[in-house]
């Protein structure tokens, strides 16, 4: 396709700024109208702002890949528009990383074009902003585009940029304080066995775990203002002694915190997965979009878990929340929230009964405090 000519419509937005947020992209052929690509997806949340650099990225992104030469972005953000064309600065430093993720795209073309336009001229991009805001939110919505049409690797959001400062934030009583605990130790634990769906009790070392993770997170903060969990008996158990700990509170089962389903690899160690399924498993390992035979890739428990975050957000605002999950959904809000790479899953190692705290204020502004405490388990 080489001299071709793209129009990219681009928009982005978020229900509650910030709030549950996404954006969509619309790559056209610059003379016929032809749609040549698609992209939408959830960010969490995140500010309007952030979606709508968000949703110019992943246009910029798709006209590369289409071998552009020149394209002409058609935002309704003039905020976005403006501040590419350089005529206004870049006053938010949480948008500057996002500005020039942009701006490294752009050098890939011949030329780049700005206008803004009023949001009528924009639906297509708008409607799946939209849907994006929608799946963020848990609202259900019609099947998403051929995976040709959208971002072939990585479908996670690009990172929420924050202000680079070493000073601390003005308010720590605005974050919402979410504490990860990983369920207590099983049969399936001690055996080294893939546990996903399979619903096994705790061991009555698990118990013992579970009872000290509740001291632990009542060290963390007296007050806790709603504990959550996988509808999985060994995370509810965990949960109820940590609600009884934090003074008789209900547990709220969550069905997105449940773990990934291994498919036909439940209840295999490592080493018999190896053997049987040698190829399925280094494919798995090398990509978040592989699943396990007749299971769940990363990138669908990703999805999931980052709209249950994005409700927990949205319902707890300024308060501390437990969420008792699994290794997965835990590894991949830690990634998210650490701005780490797909190979922080396969290092990071959350022990059974494990506390790891952050705190995310409504700006979007993520702070990892500890990651897998263990101290309270000696």
């Amino acid at each position: 396709m080489s001299g071709l000519k793209v129009t990219i419509e681009a928009d982005g937005g978020s229900r509650g700024n910030p709030g549950p947020a996404g954006y969509g992209a619309v790559v056209r052929d610059a003379e016929s109208g032809e749609v040549l690509a698609e992209r939408f997806d959830t960010l969490g949340v995140a500010t309007n702002n952030v979606a709508e650099y968000s949703g110019l990225i992943a246009g910029l992104r798709a006209a590369a890949e289409l071998n552009a030469e020149r394209v002409a972005v058609k935002m309704d953000s003039k905020l976005v528009v403006e501040q590419m064309s350089g005529r206004w600065q870049i006053k938010n430093a949480g948008l500057r990383p996002l500005a020039a993720e942009a701006a490294a795209l752009v050098g890939k073309f011949a030329a780049v074009t700005y206008e803004w336009i009023p949001r009528e001229r924009n639906k297509a991009a708008d409607a799946l902003a939209n849907r994006a805001m929608d799946e963020a939110a848990g609202i259900a919505t019609e099947a998403r585009p051929p995976v040709e049409a959208r971002p072939p690797v990585d479908e996670r959001p690009p990172v929420k940029e924050t202000p680079k400062s070493w000073a601390p934030p003005a308010s720590l009583s605005e974050a919402t304080r979410i504490i990860l605990v990983r369920h207590g130790e099983t049969p399936m634990t001690t055996a080294g066995r893939y546990s996903g769906r399979g619903d096994v009790p705790l061991t009555d070392e698990g118990e013992a775990q579970a009872m000290a993770a509740a001291g632990r997170v009542a060290g963390i903060s007296p007050e806790i203002g709603a504990v959550l969990s996988s509808p999985l008996l060994r995370c509810r158990r965990t949960a109820q002694h940590i609600a009884d700990a934090a003074g008789g509170l209900p547990v709220t089962i969550m069905d997105d915190l449940i773990e990934c389903d291994f498919g036909v690899w439940e209840g295999k160690t490592f080493a018999e997965v190896q053997e049987g399924w040698p190829d399925e498993m280094n494919a798995w390992l090398a990509s978040t979009s592989v699943a396990p035979p007749e299971g769940e890739s990363f990138q669908t428990v990703a999805k999931r878990v980052r709209g249950a975050l994005a409700t927990v957000l949205q319902a707890y605002p300024g308060k501390v929340v437990v969420l008792v999950s699994h290794v997965s959904p835990i590894k991949l809000i830690l990634r998210d929230a650490l701005a780490a790479g797909d190979a922080f899953l396969h290092r990071l190692f959350l022990d059974a009964a494990g506390v790891s705290t952050m705190d995310v204020w409504p700006d979007g502004n993520i702070a990892v405090r500890s990651v897998n405490e263990t101290a309270h388990l000696r």
